[in-house]
């Protein structure tokens, strides 16, 4: 017998469920979802793998957090795994559950585990809009739910740029200035990609949205698709309301022959690599690029070779600049599907667990697919922690699994000197990124701008709204303002205010 062959980690079943119910006293809670996506799963595998499950892990949950998600999960479905674990935040998590549990079955350490999350969060809003008490478990009155705000500098919070869909813009912004696109031309580019997103989301049962949209649909402001920070509109960010939830199987090749499950319906795992970013993001060095996402994809590439081996693609979508990014990387062309799922702004973004749906549909799209291979990379935080497995139809030559699959090494080689901040400076600055901010109605709020001092130190500071000039500079769709001089002062609770030099 071939013990390392017998241990190789498969995934012999996944299971999602999506519930579009608009009357909250129909939806399921979060344990709910899971349970079904679980049974969903078990059904997949067409063996009584759930059974036989030791290791299950739970993608932290935000919409209904519970005292023991794993344990009232387990305690649901009548068993009783030694290893249960739940999960931090990070969009990523999905993906490094799965690497971890195949590496903890190729180890011997178990030998079935489950991956499985949801979130209601669709429900939870509907209900609370309409004064409607859910008949759901308990929640945890002690649930720490660790977001921006706990950790990013408390200037970023004061001035509005601690949220998601707040941030990812300077991102944006830099990355376009620096390949020498107009934003004109760098928001037909997302526009154009979340076209293509839009109509797989339309063909994937499971997506919350099954509408296409065209790339002017998804980049022109309107009543129902308002500008949400520059230059992003509400068709453009991942849309965390969606009731759903998404589970993996995972067993040995060993164990899979033994209950019967037929070699077509094993997807195998073959690799992977991970890195991130410092927490803060006016910690990092610069913003058109992020170093640990540039080593985790070129580990993977150096693992298994170039892009073009890639039958099926998730490359992470909450925002367009995070594909748009990893698209370079691997040096994919310009018109690439870069999901086989529809992405967070349209399959639906369940926060953390995104990526166990992405995972779903990839094993589904590779079982029909021979001799074929899927990239799977997940990202949380602000572009902070990076993950990426790779997926196949058929085992490797050779086993690329190690328990040492970080490349923060790597990363950090390539990072640059992290500047400095003068957050009491005044004088002139020069943009090193920005944002524009804008309330529901589309007015705008203010312009944030992260800046650099003369001497090279790093500022963020509020833009007026009152100061047309400014805003207008910042929004020009011909002309980015990266590097435009501006006046920086304090207001009077001492935040820096920059305007546009005379």
């Amino acid at each position: 017998m071939n013990t390392y062959l017998d241990r190789t980690p498969v995934i012999v079943g996944v299971g999602e469920i999506t519930q579009r119910t608009k009357d909250p006293a129909q939806a399921k809670e979060p344990l709910k979802l899971m349970e079904a996506a679980l049974r969903a799963a078990d059904k997949d595998a067409g063996a009584n793998v759930l059974g036989l499950l030791d290791s299950l892990e739970v993608i932290q949950e935000f919409s209904w957090p519970y005292v023991d998600a794993p344990g009232q999960l387990a305690e649901l479905l009548r068993i009783n795994p030694t290893h249960r674990h739940y999960g931090p935040v990070g969009g990523e998590t999905p993906v490094k559950f799965i690497h971890e549990a195949a590496l903890r079955i190729l180890r011997g350490d178990c030998e079935v585990a489950a991956v499985v999350g949801a979130e209601a969060q669709y429900a939870v809003t509907a209900a609370t809009k309409n004064g409607f008490d859910l008949p759901w478990s308990p929640i945890d009155p002690d649930a720490r739910l660790i977001r921006g705000t706990n950790y990013l500098n408390p200037v970023a919070v004061t001035l509005g740029v601690a949220s998601p869909a707040h941030v990812y813009p300077f991102y944006e912004n830099a990355a376009l200035a620096a390949w020498g696109q107009t934003p004109a031309a760098a928001a037909q580019e997302s526009s154009e990609l979340w076209a293509r997103n839009s109509v797989v989301a339309r063909d994937n049962p499971y997506a919350w949205n099954q509408q296409s949209f065209s790339a002017e649909e998804i980049v022109t402001p309107a009543m129902d698709n308002r500008l949400v920070a520059w230059p992003y509109t509400k068709r453009m960010v991942a849309n965390p309301q969606v009731n759903q939830g998404a589970a993996i199987l995972l067993t040995s090749l060993g164990r899979a022959r033994q209950l019967g499950i037929p070699s077509d319906r094993l997807v195998h795992i073959w690799c992977g690599a991970a890195a991130q970013e410092p927490a803060d993001y006016l910690d990092r060095d610069q913003y058109t690029r992020a170093a640990a996402q540039d080593a985790v994809l070129n580990g993977i590439l150096g693992l298994v070779g170039d892009a073009g081996r890639f039958g099926v693609l998730e490359l992470y979508s909450c925002f367009p600049i995070v594909p748009k990014m990893a698209r370079r990387i691997l040096a994919l062309a310009p018109d690439s599907t870069v999901t086989c799922t529809g992405g967070l702004s349209f399959f639906g973004a369940p926060l953390n667990n995104y990526m166990t749906h992405a995972t779903a549909t990839m094993v589904r799209k590779l079982r029909g697919q021979p001799k074929s291979l899927g990239l799977l990379y997940g990202q949380g935080g602000y572009l902070t922690k990076h993950h990426a497995i790779v997926l196949g139809s058929l085992a490797p030559q050779r086993c690329r699994l190690t328990d040492d699959y970080s490349v923060q090494s790597m990363a950090d080689a390539s990072r640059g000197p992290t500047p400095p901040l003068a957050l009491a400076f005044t004088g002139r600055a020069a943009i090193e990124t920005f944002t524009v901010l804008y309330a529901r109605d589309g007015s705008v709020v203010r312009g944030v701008v992260i800046a650099r001092t003369p001497e090279g130190a790093r500022l963020l500071a509020g833009v007026e709204a009152r100061d047309e000039r400014s805003i207008s500079a910042l929004t020009n769709a011909q002309r980015s303002p990266i590097g435009c001089f501006g006046d920086v002062t304090l207001n009077t609770d001492g935040l820096q205010i920059w305007s546009v030099s005379s």
